[in-house]
């Protein structure tokens, strides 16, 4: 069975970054997902689909994985670029975006 190893994004609900530091390594299911036919609900007779471990760096996710020999895939997390804005040019003269409230 193969594993990701990655660092969570931050959800929309969350402002800040917390808990996105971390990387984890989660196995890919083996199988689909079924439809329990009276309830409706999903369900998977796949136990690893329920492990998840955190590791704190990158390097060491890779080293667990390997020492315990599991085929592994490393997704590298996406950087976002900082937008330099200051308060003050909310009210510029010459803004591009009217200001309408």
């Amino acid at each position: 069975m193969r594993a990701r190893i990655y660092q969570p994004t931050k959800s929309a609900m969350q402002s800040g970054r917390a808990l996105t530091k971390r990387w984890l390594l989660e196995y890919e299911p083996e199988s689909p997902r079924k439809i329990d036919p009276l309830m409706g609900w999903t369900s998977s007779g796949d136990m690893l689909s329920q492990v998840q471990l955190e590791f704190d760096t990158r390097d060491e996710a890779v080293a667990y994985a390997e020492k315990h020999e599991i085929p592994y895939q490393v997704f590298e997390p996406h950087t976002l670029k900082p937008r330099p804005k200051s308060y003050s040019d909310n009210f510029k003269f010459d803004r591009k975006i009217p200001w309408s409230h």
